[in-house]
């Protein structure tokens, strides 16, 4: 077991990651790029999001999630948690400007309504709370195929030229540094994957230093340009409260909704986790991609909503386990396979 689980609660994830963003916020407040230097900045973030979504196509096996159209109608019902229950709430909280929330954080919080699902976060807590995880990883990937697409689609429809920066070149980024390369990668998965296998670890950090540089780009520009002025403590405080209700009512309607839908408890298990959450790893680059300038306010949502969803799920995942003990046989998931699933959640 890691230092950081014996220090924290189990119950309390908190993500290094978040840490190590938090960081690089902290960096850009204090030596944002400018002048030549966020030319040069520009152009190694524009890279890395190539890099990154070439990664992810390379990564994620086609075959799980077309496997998963077999179950269609769980796919069906996680899609439309997530590309349709999401983005009505977020249209609902339209209602909250500007007496709750900026226009600037609101369209923040509408673009982490569009967001697709983690897969990894969402295995591991159907894991722990012992659901369906091959339903789970089909619902991940599935989603992750989806939201390549719909995400910049439904962020053109829904949010438009509301916001400075983003226009109908953003869809043309989106395709030349995205799609492309995810395509790419899902096209020489057949002879890049044993490379990728190999070099896990490494290739891990190329992807958090990646999302990281974007970050530090996006909150430079931020800084340079004095947008941190319109957010305060209270309005942070805010908008923290507009997340707890978002993801409160969502997980609700998740479960009962799934419940009346007729699946049994392990689909249901799969259907709330996949359902619930949004991807912080595919939704700052794509937030770089359409914001532009005004990417560091619309990413915060989302980087908060990631550590919360983190906290609240490993609470439900545990709480949901417990549920089912007096029911399972001594031979159940070992505790050290809990603990792995929960290190794997606290990544994703």
């Amino acid at each position: 077991m890691s230092r950081r689980t014996t220090l924290l609660p189990s119950w309390l994830p908190i993500d290094p990651f978040i840490l190590a963003l938090l960081g690089t916020v902290g960096l850009a407040a204090l030596l944002p790029a400018s002048g030549g230097a966020a030319t040069v900045a520009n152009g190694a973030s524009t890279a890395a999001i190539a890099v990154l979504f070439f990664l992810y196509g390379a990564r994620l096996s086609t075959r799980e999630a077309l496997d998963g159209i077999k179950h269609w109608r769980l796919q069906l019902t996680v899609l439309a948690c997530t590309f349709l229950l999401f983005p009505l709430l977020g249209l609902a909280a339209k209602g909250l400007v500007p007496a709750v929330l900026t226009p600037p954080l609101y369209s923040g919080l509408l673009f982490l309504c569009l967001v697709p699902s983690t897969i990894q976060s969402s295995i591991a807590f159907t894991s722990i709370a012992r659901g369906n995880v091959p339903a789970a990883i089909c619902a991940g990937s599935f989603s992750s195929l989806a939201g390549i697409v719909l995400t910049p689609l439904l962020a053109a429809g829904l949010i438009g030229g509301g916001v400075a920066g983003f226009s109908a070149d953003s869809l043309m980024k989106i395709v030349l540094q995205l799609l492309v390369p995810f395509l790419a990668g899902q096209l020489l998965r057949r002879w890049v994957g044993p490379f990728l296998v190999r070099n896990k670890k490494a290739l891990g950090y190329v992807d958090r230093g990646s999302i990281l540089l974007v970050v530090y780009t996006a909150f430079s520009h931020g800084m340079v340009a004095g947008i941190w002025h319109q957010v305060t403590p209270a309005r942070l405080g805010l908008l923290l409260a507009v997340e707890a209700v978002l993801l409160a009512v969502m997980l609700t309607l998740s479960w009962y909704g799934a419940k009346r839908l007729g699946f049994d408890r392990g689909d249901r298990i799969a259907i709330q986790f996949a359902g619930s959450k949004k991807s912080l790893a595919a939704g700052l680059p794509m937030a770089s991609v359409l914001f532009g300038p005004q990417a560091s306010l619309a990413v915060l949502p989302l980087m908060l909503f990631h550590q919360m969803q983190l906290m609240v799920c490993a609470v439900l995942a545990k709480r949901r386990a417990r549920d089912l003990e007096p029911h399972v046989a001594p031979t159940a998931e070992p505790a050290h396979s809990a603990r792995t699933a929960e290190a794997a959640a606290a990544r994703g």
